[in-house]
C-alpha cells in the first residue's frame, strides 16, 4: 500500500496550477456538451481522447474525468429549461424540473440541481477512494483462475442488465467479444479475421471503433429527431427575487441528496445499470418517502435533488469496478480503459502495485474536479442558459467534422476512416433497435484479458478441471455465473410468454 508521502504527492500534483487548469478545462467543456441536447457523456469523451494524446497520461486521464463529471451536471440545465435532457439519465430531472421552471423559479431549480449533482459526486468520490484501494488490494492476490471466472460473470451480469432484452445483451457482448479477438494469436502468432489487411494486425483500433460508434453513430440518430424539435426554445432566468434558492429551502432536500447519493452509489458499484437507473430509483424512492407524494411532478424540489444526486453519483461509483478488477461497468468507463490503452498503461488492481502515484494522482483530481464543478456551475448559470439555445442544426455538422478530424489527426488515415463510418452505421442500428453499448464495449475491451487468463489457466491446470477445487473463490464466480446466466433465460422466456 501506498505511504503517506504517496498521497501527499499526489495531492500537490493534483493542486499544481497545470493540473487545476486541465481539469477546470475538462469540467468546463463538459458542462458546455451537457447543456446543448442531443450530445451526452459518451460522445464528449469519444470525441476528446484524440485531443489527450500529447498530454501526460495524468492531465489526460483527469480531464476525461473531468469532462465526464462536468457533462452530468451539465445536463440538468438543458433538463430543467428545456424539459430535454442533455443525458438519458437527466430525464428524472424534468419530472419536477421543468415544472419549477415554468412556475417562475428558474434558477432556484437549477441551483438545487448543481448543489445535488456537486454534493452526490463528490461523496461517491470519496466512497470510490475509501473502497477501490482495498478491493485492488485484494484483487491482486487473484490468479488467472479467479480473473477469467471474475470476467465471465461480469459479462453475464452486464448483459443482462444494461438493456432491456438478455437476448440482444449477449448478442451484442458476443459481437464485442468477436472484435476483440480480431488480430495476432497472442500465443500462435495467427491472424485472425484480419481478411488480408495488414492494418488489423494489432486488433480492431479502439479509437475508429469508439467514435463511430458512439460519437457519429449519435449524430445520426440525431438527425432523424432534429426535425421534431427545430422550434423548440428555452426559459429565460429571469430577474425576480424570490427566484433564489434560500438556505431553509435547501436544507429541506438535504435528505432527500444523501438518500439519492446511497442509492447512485450502489446503483453505479453495479456493472452495467448505469445513470438512467440510478436516477429513476432515486427520484421514486424520494418521492415514496415523502408525506404527501402528490407534490411530485408539479415542482417539488426534492425531485430534482433526488434525481440530480444519484445520476451524478453514479459516475465515480462506477469506477469502483474498474480501478478495483480493470472491469469497466460502464461507457464512460470503458472509454476510460481505452484511454489508459492508448497512453500505455493497464488500468486495474496492478496500478495500486505497479503505479501508485498514478492511481492516488487521479484519485486527487477527481476531488478537484467536485470543487470545481460547483465553482462553474454557479458562476456560469446565465452563460449555460444561452447555450440551450444553440440550433442542432450547427451542433451536427461541428460534431462531425471534430469525429473525421480526430482520425485523420491521429494518423488512421482512409482505412480508418472506413473504420468510422462503418462503426457509425452499427452503432446507429445497434441503438435503433436497441442493443446494448454497454455490454458491446466491455465485451471488446476485457476480450484480450480475459482470452488470456483463460489460456494461463487452462495450461497451468494441464487440463484438469478438478484443480478448481483448490480455488475456491473461482468456484463461487462459476457457480454464481451458471445461476446467474439460468436466471436470465428464465426471465426471458417468461417476458416472451407474456407477449404472446
Amino acid at each position: 500500500m501506498p505511504d503517506f508521502t504517496a498521497i501527499s504527492d499526489a495531492f500537490a500534483i493534483a493542486l499544481s496550477w497545470e493540473s487545476i487548469f486541465v481539469i477546470f478545462g475538462g469540467v468546463l467543456m463538459g458542462y458546455i456538451v451537457g447543456v446543448i441536447p442531443g450530445l451526452n457523456r459518451s460522445v464528449a469523451i469519444a470525441i476528446a481522447i484524440p485531443l489527450t494524446f500529447y498530454m501526460s497520461p495524468y492531465a489526460a486521464i483527469s480531464f476525461l474525468i473531468g469532462l465526464s463529471k462536468g457533462t452530468a451536471a451539465g445536463s440538468a440545465v438543458s433538463a430543467i429549461l428545456l424539459n430535454t435532457p442533455g443525458e438519458a439519465s437527466s430525464a428524472a430531472t424534468c419530472l419536477d424540473g421543468y415544472p419549477m421552471a415554468r412556475d417562475g423559479r428558474p434558477r432556484t431549480a437549477l441551483k438545487i440541481g448543481l448543489l445535488a449533482s456537486v454534493i452526490g459526486d463528490l461523496l461517491a468520490t470519496l466512497l470510490l477512494i475509501g473502497v477501490a484501494i482495498p478491493f485492488a488490494a485484494v484483487a491482486l492476490k487473484f490468479g488467472p483462475y479467479e480473473l477469467a471466472a471474475i470476467l465471465v460473470f461480469a459479462l453475464i451480469f452486464i448483459a443482462g442488465m444494461a438493456g432491456g432484452s438478455f437476448l440482444k445483451g449477449m448478442a451484442a457482448g458476443g459481437l464485442g467479444i468477436v472484435l476483440g479477438t480480431v488480430g495476432l494469436d497472442p500465443e500462435t502468432g495467427a491472424m485472425r479475421l484480419t481478411f488480408g489487411f495488414y492494418e488489423l494486425m494489432e486488433g480492431v483500433p479502439i479509437l475508429p471503433l469508439v467514435i463511430g460508434t458512439l460519437a457519429l453513430s449519435e449524430m445520426f440518430v440525431q438527425l432523424d429527431e432534429y426535425r421534431r424539435n427545430r422550434n423548440q426554445t428555452a426559459i429565460n432566468l429571469g430577474d425576480s427575487e424570490k427566484d433564489d434558492l434560500s438556505w431553509k429551502e435547501f436544507k429541506t432536500t438535504v435528505p432527500t441528496i444523501l438518500r439519492g447519493t446511497a442509492i447512485g452509489a450502489f446503483v453505479g458499484a453495479l456493472p452495467g445499470l448505469g445513470p438512467s437507473v440510478g436516477s429513476f430509483m432515486s427520484y421514486g424512492a424520494a418521492k415514496r418517502a415523502a408525506k404527501d407524494p402528490s407534490t411530485y411532478g408539479k415542482g417539488d424540489p426534492r425531485g430534482i435533488a433526488a434525481a440530480e444526486s444519484a445520476d451524478n453519483a453514479v459516475i465515480p461509483a462506477s469506477y469502483i469496478p474498474l480501478f478495483g478488477l480493470g472491469i469497466p461497468g460502464s461507457v464512460s468507463a470503458a472509454l476510460l480503459v481505452g484511454a489508459f490503452m492508448i497512453h500505455g498503461i493497464t488500468v486495474g488492481p496492478l496500478m495500486l502495485r505497479e503505479q501508485p502515484e498514478m492511481l492516488f494522482s487521479i484519485f486527487s483530481g477527481m476531488l478537484v474536479a467536485s470543487v470545481l464543478m460547483l465553482a462553474i456551475g454557479w458562476y456560469g448559470l446565465r452563460v449555460f442558459a444561452q447555450i440551450t439555445n444553440i440550433p442542432q442544426h450547427l451542433v451536427i455538422p461541428i460534431v462531425i467534422f471534430l469525429c473525421l478530424a480526430g482520425i485523420q489527426v491521429q494518423g488512421y488515415g482512409t482505412f480508418g476512416l472506413l473504420v468510422v463510418f462503418g462503426f457509425a452505421i452499427l452503432g446507429y442500428f445497434l441503438k435503433k433497435f436497441d442493443y446494448s453499448f454497454v455490454t458491446f464495449l466491455v465485451a471488446f475491451i476485457v476480450t484480450p484479458m480475459l482470452e488470456l487468463n483463460m489460456r494461463q489457466s487452462i495450461i497451468l491446470s494441464g487440463g484438469d478441471a478438478a484443480i478448481l477445487l483448490e480455488r475456491p473463490i473461482a468456484v463461487v464466480f462459476i457457480v454464481a455465473t451458471v445461476l446467474l446466466l439460468l436466471h436470465f433465460v428464465w426471465s426471458a422466456m417468461r417476458q416472451r410468454k407474456k407477449r404472446a
